[in-house]
């Protein structure tokens, strides 16, 4: 069975830094892609940062240039990088990897940012 371990949600104030951290356990053959969702209050949870095979990425809109998706391929983790934090990222924040042909989401990790 696999499992994500997600980390490094928090509070920090606008303008702030956090970097997440998801990491998958149990037997893995291959991974296709792993991203970075979220999910804030009323809102669906929609796609913050995806990484591909061949380390290809996307990102919203509402991110980029402001947020870094990264992997270790050899920990099976993915890393979110978030700079230049606002109010509006606040949301639950969710580890998704595509395996072996199946999905998986991690438990979420909360991100406030407020003054």
């Amino acid at each position: 069975q696999v499992q994500l371990v997600e980390s490094g949600g928090g509070l920090v104030q606008p303008g702030g830094s956090l970097r997440l951290s998801c990491a998958a356990s149990g037997t893995i053959f291959s991974i296709y892609a792993m991203g970075w969702y979220r999910q804030a209050p009323g809102k669906q949870r929609e796609l913050v940062a995806l990484m591909r095979s061949g380390g290809i990425t996307n990102y919203a809109d509402s991110v980029k240039g402001r947020f870094t998706i990264s992997r270790d391929n050899a920990k099976n983790t993915v890393y979110l990088q978030m700079n230049s934090l606002k109010p509006e990222d606040t949301a639950v924040y969710y580890c998704n990897i595509a395996a072996d042909g199946k999905g998986y989401w991690g438990q979420g990790t909360q991100v406030t940012v407020s003054s």
